[in-house]
């Protein structure tokens, strides 16, 4: 807009001031003045004025008054129907002035009219104006043709009318030194943007200034925008006009709102800049300083706070609708949902950046997705007991909402995360868990905000007390929390590791399932592991194709080609399982088990003399440790150095451990049973019995329904059934109970009634 209010006025004060002097010269010299110096017409004093006055041969302004008045002795002139042009430097407009009654004062250079005043600027001098021009309508104006330092001023209502909007003030000042009309307030100015649709902008202020050579209005003192829903109020502010259109606004400690049925926007910061464009249309909005974003919709209410928020802003059918925000500098967002009647609220969101981007949705009143263009963080603060408090860092994050401010989707480049027991875990002493990975993605329920899914993968770590997993991926399905670990498993504790092609864990429980090339090492626990059974002072290994882990590791199941060791003993089915309250062992399926016998004299032993290993195949195993006992059964077939044991089934006694032995235990009569402390104690055989010893010169075969078989002395008592002895070199033996010394051959044989001995087989000297 143009306020060239400021020089209309000059026009009438020093055309008045010099057209009446001119007269009163010529009165006082009863001279007629020069044409070239005073060019007016006029039929006398009192019947009206005509006066064009011209510098350099250009006009400078015009002064029409149908009379013109003065009393005796009175410096006062009364001028009536005053009508004052004046003109621009290109002679084609002028500035036209239109007043009923004025009255000046030649001592004080200063004219006044009390009644009615309109200003039309910018008229052209021929033909019809392109544009509406303005106009400017007050009364009680002062015109000051002596200081210059207020030449125009009034203080009653203003009112003024320009091409895309009017305005009002109660009173007003213009000083030409510095091209400056103050309005005093308050005063608003009613602006209608070119575009047919949009809506209009009103400006207020408590006192505003209108500088014509910068183009600027400045609001003092208070300030205020308002466009349709939008309101901004600020301390005090400064509109910048380019060629009448509106382009920029600044405003200082300003607080904003864009309020709609579903949606409400609220901003605010120390100072804040409005960018406008051609159209008159706001596209951004920038807050710096305690800079300050708020939007609420029906599920949430997400803010804000940054050194720097910049907002891109479209208008849609006369809505002016937020598109972007760009927080820069130690920027916050806050996304915290509101409570509904019966609903239970997910966790509230906390975001830390240097940097981050919010997108909005079409419309404007949903949020679209959040970035953040620096390192950050990201906190899940719970509403409810069940949930957990997250922490996530990362370098990069990307959120997709859904409806109603919704968290949908995250994605998370170089993460760390970590999770606090709820309350409940607490009580339960639950340890923190963290995580690593390269990348993280997760899924959230449209509907309640809840986490469903995550996913992480690229070096990914986890941790939870002394409990530690790595694998290339892993996911966490929240409902079951269960997190599972693929390519390159591996969970390990303090008391052991397990490595896999898949692993899955229940993160309450701690249990898992692990599927493909299981490889499991896990130290001895002298309390819980089943003695016999891979209990040496070595870890306990294991191979299969499954296993599954439980009650902290206490139930342990394999399977598919379970392999199990410890040192040189060995245990193998394709079935396992592990109860180490109960230290037992279930094996099921091609059952082997492998057994180092311990000697006195192994320590003594050359490097190259070979171990000695009592083999066990079975279809099943069954060991229980307070006793000691492996029930074999299904094709049993035991064997050690120059001995083999066949049968249905197969009791084994295991030998108790060395700190279990009593050191008063003397040895054999024969000498013999300190040379091997056996992990056999006893064995008993039942069903189609079959014992084969076999040197290099001779084998021995028993046959029996039931056998035992003693390693302290070694010997074998065959029993039930028709009980035999067969030697290569001496024929058979048959009794009722045949009794075999294997270190020195003696065969002790039974008979019975029913069964009596045939014969008795010794060694030939």
């Amino acid at each position: 807009m143009r306020w060239l209010l400021l020089f209309a006025i000059v026009a009438i004060l020093t055309g008045i001031g010099v057209t009446y002097q001119t007269q009163q010269r010529m009165l006082a010299t009863h001279a007629p003045p020069k044409p070239a110096a005073l060019p007016v017409k006029m039929d006398s004093l009192r019947r009206g004025l005509d006066y064009e006055h011209t510098e350099d041969g250009q006009r400078k302004y015009r002064i029409v008054s149908s009379t013109v008045s003065q009393e005796k002795d009175s410096s006062h002139v009364k001028l009536e129907g005053v009508e004052l042009r004046l003109f621009n430097k290109t002679q084609d407009a002028y500035d036209l002035v239109k007043s009923a009654t004025a009255d000046f004062d030649q001592n004080a250079s200063r004219m006044y009219s009390d009644g009615a005043v309109e200003m039309t600027l910018h008229v052209p001098v021929e033909g019809q104006p392109t544009r509406p021009l303005v106009k400017i309508q007050s009364s009680g104006v002062t015109f000051n043709t002596k200081t210059g330092e207020e030449f125009v001023s009034t203080d009653r209502e203003t009112h003024f009318t320009f091409e895309n909007g009017s305005g009002q003030c109660m009173g007003a000042t213009y000083d030409p030194n510095k091209h400056e009309l103050h309005l005093k307030g308050p005063a608003e100015i009613d602006w209608q943007a070119p575009t047919p649709h949009a809506p209009p902008l009103k400006i207020e202020g408590g006192d505003v200034i209108y500088k014509e050579t910068d183009g600027t209005i400045w609001l003092n003192q208070w300030a205020r925008l308002t466009r349709k829903n939008m309101v901004v109020n600020a301390v005090s502010g400064v509109v910048h006009m380019q060629d009448q259109v509106l382009r920029e606004v600044d405003a200082v400690q300003a607080q904003g709102t864009d309020q709609y049925p579903r949606r409400k926007l609220n901003y605010g910061a120390d100072e804040v800049h409005v960018l406008y464009n051609d159209a008159g249309e706001i596209e951004h909005i920038s807050g710096r300083n305690n800079a300050r974003l708020v939007s609420v919709s029906d599920g949430s209410e997400t803010t804000m706070n940054s050194d720097l928020v910049e907002l891109d802003v479209a208008t849609v059918n006369g809505d002016s609708v937020l598109q972007r925000a760009l927080g820069s500098g130690h920027a916050t967002i806050v996304s915290k949902p509101l409570p509904t009647p019966g609903g239970n609220p997910p966790e509230t969101h906390v975001i830390h950046s240097d940097t981050i981007e919010v997108k909005m949705r079409e419309g404007g009143r949903e949020v679209e997705s959040v970035e953040t263009q620096s390192a950050g963080t990201l906190d899940f603060l719970p509403n409810q007991p069940t949930q957990h408090q997250r922490r996530l860092e990362a370098e990069h994050m990307t959120m997709i909402y859904g409806a109603t401010n919704q968290l949908e989707s995250f994605r998370a480049t170089k993460v760390r995360t970590e999770t606090e027991p709820n309350e409940q875990e607490r009580a339960k002493q639950t340890p923190v868990s963290k995580t690593r990975s390269d990348n993280l993605t997760a899924r959230f329920d449209p509907k309640t905000g809840q986490m469903k899914h995550m996913e992480q993968w690229g070096d990914f770590l986890y941790e939870a007390g002394d409990r530690r997993a790595t694998a290339e991926r892993a996911t966490l399905e929240q409902d079951s929390n269960q997190m599972t670990l693929e390519a390159k498993a591996r969970v390990w504790d303090a008391t052991g590791s397990t490595s896999a092609e898949r692993i899955l864990i229940d993160q309450k429980t701690g249990d898992f399932t692990a599927d493909g090339h299981i490889s499991s090492s896990r130290l001895p626990d002298k309390k819980t592991s089943p003695s016999g059974m891979l209990a040496g002072d070595e870890p306990v290994e294991a191979m299969a194709d499954r296993m599954i882990s439980a009650n902290h590791n206490h139930l342990v199941h394999y399977d598919g080609h379970v392999v199990m060791w410890q040192g040189a003993d060995r245990i193998s089915a394709e079935h396992s399982d592990i109860d180490r309250d109960k230290r037992s062992v279930i094996a099921i399926g091609n059952v082997l088990t492998q057994f180092r016998e311990k000697s006195k004299q192994d320590q003594n032993a050359p490097p190259d003399t070979a171990p000695i290993f009592v083999v066990v195949k079975a279809a099943k195993l069954v060991y229980t440790d307070p006793d000691r006992q492996a029930d074999y059964s299904g094709g049993v077939l035991l064997t050690r150095p120059q001995l083999r044991v066949k049968a249905d089934v197969l009791r084994a006694i295991l030998s108790p451990q060395d700190n279990d032995k009593k050191t008063d235990q003397k040895p054999e009569p024969n000498g013999q049973g300190d040379q091997e402390q056996s992990r056999l104690e006893k064995a008993y055989a039942d069903g189609h019995v079959e014992i084969v010893q076999a040197t290099a010169d001779r084998t021995r075969t028993g046959t029996s329904e039931h056998a035992e078989y003693y390693t302290d002395n070694e010997h074998i008592v065959l029993t039930g059934g028709q009980p035999q002895m067969v030697d290569s070199k001496k024929g058979f033996t048959r009794g009722a109970e045949l009794t075999y010394y294997t270190n020195d051959d003696r065969l002790l044989v039974s008979g019975s009634p029913q069964q009596p001995a045939t014969g008795r087989l010794r060694r030939s000297q």
